[in-house]
């Protein structure tokens, strides 16, 4: 399916090569014809040139006017293979989906490669060995219907009593207990969490029901990975695990519009292994947890491979970016005579913060980035700290490359200084690496004119009045307490240096 404004994009070629190392046949689609911007033959010779497909066999469709629809059914009919399979063989059927109703548990979503399935048969998960009674089988049609049996080639639904979509997992094989296949379907991956992120209620008052939204949505979420967490400034909350940052904007957005929530999310971070001087070694993805730094013999983080699709016009301005993000130019080549494909390696931790929003931004909507996680290395890591009036907000503190701290304690520093509101006293905020204070902005106090009745006479009665006014913001700041809002964590995440 294809974009018939913005064209092939680096979504498009990464599923493309994923079909073609699994032999699947590719049917062209180009979507959304009916836009004004929709540029058809520019985006059959991307097909040609970029894809090394027919443009021709392309099917012009707009799911918005329901054009083309028939058109694809048929070349889905016509074009894909039948499926293949023994109906009287060992069940070998692929999990590709479930979720969570709540009358009759997890309903599993599935394709059976072999054998047959049917209400009564005791199924046995081969990734964790955990064995069902199924109770009801069926086909997806507007709504589920339930069938006596379903064979080889078919795909379906199950239910067996499953109590979280948790304990089904994609990818998974199913087979019988009693008659299990010999071997599962190859290519299961359990999902593994690379962003965290640790998520807070603005009202504490609202915690209980944080608590019984993230119960809920882990029933229809089974990569979603969450344990409690507390912090001195914000009280209890989540830490949680995402697999992607397309993954934590996801459960963001539905904690808060599904349930209604107001929710402060720390700076996202990523998962670093520390190799300790006595040769153990600690993973960690929270700040809090990071130990003294003089235990550290080395810090490794992990590297993506990043493809980005720009038009070549484009071509410096991403070339900088990803630089200043420490990226590493590995290739590029030109897909069509304007149109290249740049190949970088990066950081993951310098991806997560705002680089996709800025990669847009340059390119005005027209770059494309895919990315696919590559090793660990090794790297300069640091603990940056946020002191406000001299205390330290564990729940801004992040983990981050030595090179950059500085820029970025500076920027958030000054990001801070416009989201706190001001006090009757000077508020300090300092960016901090141990003990050593890397950067500094300052809220100024508001100022009561003492000297206001004082006209004319002596000018030490008006020196008095201001080293008294001086000595009680002095006690003030002593005991005064600095409440911060929620637009200061979230100023914290915008690294922003315009």
């Amino acid at each position: 399916m294809i974009d018939a404004s913005q064209g092939v994009e680096a979504q498009t070629l990464a599923n493309l090569y994923l079909a073609m190392e699994h032999n699947l046949e590719i049917i062209p689609v180009i979507n959304k014809i009916d836009l004004p911007s929709a540029d058809i033959e520019r985006v059959k010779a991307q097909i040609e040139e970029d894809l090394g497909l027919d443009p021709e066999s392309a099917i012009l469709a707009s799911a918005k006017e329901g054009l083309g629809i028939e058109d694809i059914m048929e070349a889905v009919v016509n074009t894909l293979p039948p499926p293949e399979g023994d109906s009287e063989a060992p069940l070998q059927a692929l999990i590709f989906d479930s979720h969570y109703d709540p009358f009759r548990g997890t309903v599993v979503h599935f394709r059976i490669k072999q054998g047959t399935i049917r209400a009564g048969d005791r199924i046995r998960f081969m990734s964790n060995d955990a064995t069902y009674k199924v109770e009801e089988v069926g086909v997806f049609q507007i709504v589920r219907v339930p069938q006596k049996t379903l064979s080889a080639g078919e795909v379906g639904y199950m239910i067996a009593g499953i109590k979280t979509v948790s304990d089904t997992r994609c990818g998974d094989t199913v087979t019988l207990h009693q008659r299990p296949c010999a071997q599962p379907l190859p290519g299961f991956k359990e999902a593994k969490p690379v962003v965290f992120s640790s998520i807070y209620p603005v009202a504490s008052d609202d915690y209980e029901d944080l608590v019984v939204a993230m119960e809920k949505l882990k029933l229809n979420d089974a990569a979603l990975i969450y344990e409690k967490d507390s912090s001195a400034a914000l009280g209890f909350g989540f830490r949680c695990g995402f697999l992607g940052l397309l993954h934590l904007e996801v459960v963001q957005e539905r904690l808060e519009r599904e349930y209604d929530l107001s929710l402060i999310l720390t700076a996202p971070s990523v998962r670093y292994h520390l190799i300790m001087n006595d040769g153990s070694e600690l993973v960690i993805d929270n700040p809090a947890l990071y130990p003294d730094p003089t235990l550290i013999d080395q810090a490794l983080e992990p590297f993506i491979k990043a493809s980005i699709i720009i038009p070549d016009r484009y071509m410096g301005a991403v070339m900088k970016l990803c630089m200043e993000r420490r990226g590493i130019n590995k290739n590029y080549q030109y897909l069509t005579n304007n149109r290249l494909e740049m190949i970088f390696e990066l950081p993951l931790a310098e991806v997560i913060y705002d680089f996709y929003d800025k990669l847009k931004s340059i390119t005005q909507g027209y770059g494309s980035f895919d990315y696919e996680l590559i090793d660990y290395r090794e790297t300069d890591l640091v603990k940056l700290d946020f002191l406000i009036n001299s205390e330290r907000v564990d729940a801004l503190s992040m983990l981050t490359h030595r090179d950059n701290s500085v820029n970025r304690a500076r920027i958030a520093c000054d990001k801070l200084k416009e989201e706190i509101p001001r006090q009757m006293f000077k508020i300090a905020i300092q960016g901090a690496i141990g003990g050593k204070i890397i950067s500094r902005s300052t809220v100024s106090a508001f100022r009561k004119d003492v000297t206001a009745k004082c006209y004319g006479g002596d000018i030490s009665r008006k020196r008095k009045l201001l080293e008294k006014q001086k000595k009680g913001k002095k006690r003030m700041k002593m005991v005064g307490q600095v409440m911060l809002p929620q637009s200061a964590f979230l100023a914290v995440l915008k690294t922003d240096s315009d």
